[in-house]
């Protein structure tokens, strides 16, 4: 059965897994003290910046707590979007590993703004009172969305003004950028974004992300806080390897740009079947839509999806890298058939 729940649930470029069987190929020092972990580690500095500090990481969940960790302190509040990974879909891991409490701001399309930001940003120096201490962004959003450089911008500039550091969740960092033609270092440093937790596993990776810490003041803990958190491979040279791949001749830009192509096509067939209406703006490889559920229910035996509102009939399709445009015909044919 071909998904559309998830790029999570494709498969691992050929490349990818090249690089993995290359890499198991002898002994090699443990922990990271390896040629593979260098070379990767080279290559982040290329695409982010010389000074940045890449730590490989097991999964999006850990890589977002140590980044989150390394942002705040255990009395600080965490503001992000209601819709937000680490408020919905992360099992209190990033409140637990933190001690902070997280606090959902309500966006009609997930993306924070300074006008949300800004009614909680206050009670600083109230000892009865969390204090503001991190923003949580996600790009893309969990809706689908992109931040634009100058929305960027304008959060991390507030945020930097009270203090504030600014975490973004970048497991879907390619697909913002092939959608808006930037690099990964115009939607990050050059944005202010304070630490990143840069993800590839939705993109063709096997498994692993990079927390990448841009701000100085972070970095001096970072090492021990990836260790406390149970977030250090001994086998590093097998998370390394991929981000080596991944940043040569812009493999992870490629998939991207692929992923949001296919999602386009979808976009493109379904807005013109009748009962199909789109809660969101397509902007990269999501689709948030709604379609009479006696259609749902039967697209469900053949495909694998999920609701996002079940009372109201939303669903969220999403295209991987590896989507062909069969599949897209394929869907929309049997969509087609329904509706």
């Amino acid at each position: 059965m071909r998904s559309f729940a998830s790029d999570n649930n494709s498969g691992v470029h050929p490349l990818v897994m090249e690089a993995l069987a290359a890499a198991n190929h002898d002994h090699a020092v443990g922990y990271g003290d390896d040629p593979w972990t260098e070379e990767a580690v080279a290559r982040l500095r290329e695409a982010f910046g010389a000074n940045c500090e890449p730590l490989f990481t097991f999964n999006g969940t850990g890589s977002n707590a140590v980044a989150l960790q390394l942002c705040t302190r255990p009395y600080h509040l965490i503001l992000c979007a209601e819709t937000a990974h680490i408020y919905v879909d992360e099992c209190g891991s990033p409140a637990r590993m933190t001690g902070c409490q997280i606090r959902p701001i309500a966006t009609p399309n997930g993306k924070l703004t300074p006008n949300l930001i800004r009614p909680h940003l206050r009670n600083f120096g109230e000892q009865h009172h969390s204090q503001p201490g991190a923003i949580y962004l996600s790009q893309c959003t969990e809706m689908g969305t992109i931040y634009k450089p100058d929305e960027l911008k304008a959060i991390t500039s507030l945020a930097h003004q009270y203090g504030l550091y600014v975490h973004m969740d970048g497991a879907r960092l390619a697909n913002a950028c092939a959608a808006l033609g930037m690099s990964l270092k115009a939607l990050t440093v050059d944005c202010g974004i304070d630490v990143l937790s840069f993800g590839g596993t939705k993109n063709g990776l096997m498994l692993g992300e990079s927390v990448i810490v841009f701000n100085p003041a972070l970095k001096q803990e970072a090492r021990f806080i990836r260790k406390q958190s149970a977030q250090l491979a001994s086998k590093m040279r097998y998370l390394s390897c991929q981000f080596t791949t991944y940043l040569t001749d812009d493999l992870w830009l490629k998939n991207a740009r692929h992923a949001n192509y296919m999602a386009q096509l979808l976009y493109d067939g379904l807005k013109k079947l009748p009962g199909i209406h789109f809660t969101q703006p397509v902007e990269s490889n999501q689709l948030f839509l709604t379609m009479p559920r006696a259609a749902i229910d039967e697209l469900q035996k053949d495909y694998f999806f999920y609701f996002w509102n079940e009372k109201a009939n939303e669903i969220r399709l999403v295209t991987s890298f590896d989507t062909t445009e069969q599949d897209i015909d394929n869907l929309l044919q049997a969509v087609e058939k329904l509706v």
